[in-house]
């Protein structure tokens, strides 16, 4: 329970800011595994389409502050080589 009026504040603002990271993460993941299951089954020009999707969801995380840009450099490139 927070004591104050600005950590009750800090608290509210964490928490919205929780269900935001936890949004664009699932995405991600929700693309990710998309894409994988593409070039599973071999259709490349669809995976390539859905690569598109994944990084454009990574930047977007990124950019957020979801996630770190180290971290989205680190998937789009492991990704992409799995495409080539």
């Amino acid at each position: 329970m927070p004591n104050t009026l600005s950590a009750e504040r800090r608290t509210r603002s964490s928490a919205r800011r929780q269900d935001r990271n936890r949004a664009a993460k699932s995405k991600v993941k929700t693309l990710e595994k998309r894409y994988l299951t593409l070039l599973g089954e071999g259709k490349k020009e669809e995976a390539g389409m859905a690569l598109r999707d994944v990084t454009s969801a990574l930047d977007k995380a990124a950019k957020k502050g979801a996630m770190h840009w180290a971290t989205t450099d680190r998937k789009k490139s492991r990704l992409s080589l799995k495409l080539a």
